[in-house]
């Protein structure tokens, strides 16, 4: 580059109208040529003419050259080739590819905008974004809704339609199931506790285990029957049991429907027998799937495919798993089916290969051979083109905040579950990093549960992932007393 010390360009005087405003760019050019002859001569004249005919064009260029990065940058934040994240749940629903059907339903720029803000919201189902739209090939032709869904990430790998409310049938129990776990782990019930049958309990039709009125009958057995054979009279049992009535029981489900994040969801009852306005969705029911996956318990009796009940009566009672992909599948374990004349075949499956577990759900299916059989197109693409990696095991320490002005001056932060990435096969997991990131100034009163950081993943440079991070306990404020002792601790070095 030639430099021209201590000169400054001043056009001349006839280039600037009375009015202040510019001349023509010819009288700039010449102007600009008069006073570069003083410096360069005729050769740096030439020479610079011909740079500045060339960087004179470039502000139009550069304005059609933003339209498009503008469109580049809008793509990239959609496809990121290679990788879709793990998630905890800071973004709204991620997909990798939908169907055709459900692709072509929805085209344009204002549709696909309208659909990102239906889909987001609050961050309680814990999905991150995905990758490459459209990129698989149709996998439920024959399904009216399916989805598949990693699901330890809750990433979306395939969708289409998952968002229309259909009624679900059987695969209602999902949540009835659900909250028996919760009502498990909070030691609200017992799986040897006897639970007395109802007369309306047992006056339940279709699948059923057929419960007696007075019937007692364990806890661990109804779920048996729930989870095996889908029994309508086990379920009222349960939901009578948890929650004092069906009713109550279903206004549980609908709560913790809305907590989930589940927005096409109603609940009319606990089996999923056909009533008015009792519907969900592909995507819902993945959601309640996953969250009831996190009881490890609960495979034992979803994956099972055979069991008795009253084994030990003159009529022992055979169960048969309705969900024949638990015995044909390898990894399948769960989680349940269902069917009626308006539903028509459903099912909401999970498989797991390694540390890898994917949840796979249909609604509409003209029968049953073709629900196994696009469930298990679903499970073998997603097992053979994405692998994912573990970054901590439940309970493991992530780190230690900092709270200010707490009866407690830190609190020791730990995985409630396990944390992991879905990575399409071929990525090199060397290249994905973490950090912890937690909020500042951290202050006393602090709420069990309470989000108090983030897990950030990366790719490179790139942010794949973002777990929320929350405290394990709770800290309330500390007295007066307790912070001048901490205080002068500190000042002489006690602490």
């Amino acid at each position: 580059m030639i430099a021209c010390k201590g000169i400054i360009f001043y056009p001349p005087v006839n280039t600037v109208k009375k009015d202040g405003q510019a001349g023509s760019l010819k009288q700039l050019r010449e102007g600009f040529f008069l006073s570069l002859r003083t410096c360069f001569g005729k050769i740096g004249s030439i020479l610079l003419a011909v740079s500045l005919a060339l960087i004179l064009p470039a502000a139009p260029l550069a304005a059609e050259t933003g339209g498009d990065l503008g469109a580049q940058a809008d793509t990239a934040a959609v496809a990121k080739p290679g990788i879709a994240a793990a998630g905890a749940g800071m973004a709204a629903t991620s997909r990798i590819g939908r169907g055709k059907s459900d692709a072509a339903a929805r085209t344009g720029v204002d549709s696909m905008k309208n659909e990102s803000a239906a889909h987001s919201g609050a961050a309680v189902n814990e999905e991150q974004p995905a990758v490459e739209p459209g990129a698989v090939p149709d996998l439920a032709k024959n399904a009216r809704s399916a989805i598949l869904m990693d699901a330890d990430s809750g990433t979306v790998i395939y969708e289409k339609n998952g968002h229309e409310p259909l009624p679900p049938a059987s695969i209602t129990k999902v949540m009835t199931m659900l909250l028996v776990m919760e009502a498990l782990d909070r030691g609200e019930l017992q799986w040897n506790e006897p639970v007395t049958v109802s007369e309306y309990a047992a006056s339940m039709g279709g699948s059923q285990i057929f419960l007696e009125p007075g019937e007692q009958m364990t806890v661990e057995d109804l779920m048996k029957g729930v989870a095996m054979a889908s029994a309508n009279d086990a379920s009222v049992a349960l939901a009578e049991r948890v929650a004092g009535s069906e009713e109550l029981f279903v206004q549980k489900m609908n709560e913790r429907a809305r907590e989930l994040g589940m927005k096409n969801t109603k609940f009319v009852n606990s089996n999923g027998l056909p009533a008015p306005d009792h519907y969900t969705s592909a995507h819902d029911i993945a959601i309640m799937s996953r969250e009831l996956l996190k009881h490890e318990a609960i495979t034992k009796y979803t994956g099972k495919y055979q069991d008795y009940l009253r084994s030990d009566t003159d009529n022992p009672f055979w169960l048969v798993n309705t969900n024949k992909l638990v015995r044909f599948y390898e990894g399948a374990d769960g989680l349940k089916t269902g069917y009626t004349s308006e539903a028509k075949f459903c099912l909401s499956a999970t498989a797991k290969k390694g540390d890898f577990r994917v949840i796979a759900v249909v609604l509409g299916e003209p029968d049953t051979k073709t629900r196994n059989s696009e469930v298990t197109a679903m499970f073998n693409y997603a097992f053979s083109q994405y692998t994912n990696l573990k970054l901590y095991d439940a309970g493991a320490k992530l780190g230690t905040a900092k709270v200010e002005k707490g009866k407690a001056d830190k609190i020791d932060l730990v995985a409630n579950r396990k944390y992991s990435v879905l990575l399409k096969r071929g990525i090199d997991p060397k290249q994905i990093r973490h950090e912890l990131v937690l909020k500042k100034e951290l202050k006393a009163p602090v709420a069990a549960g309470q989000v108090i950081g983030t897990l950030n993943v990366y790719n490179g440079d790139q942010k794949i992932a973002e777990f929320p991070v929350e405290s394990p306990m709770a800290v309330d404020k500390a007295g007066l007393w307790t912070l001048i002792k901490r205080t002068a601790g500190k000042m002489f070095f006690l602490d």
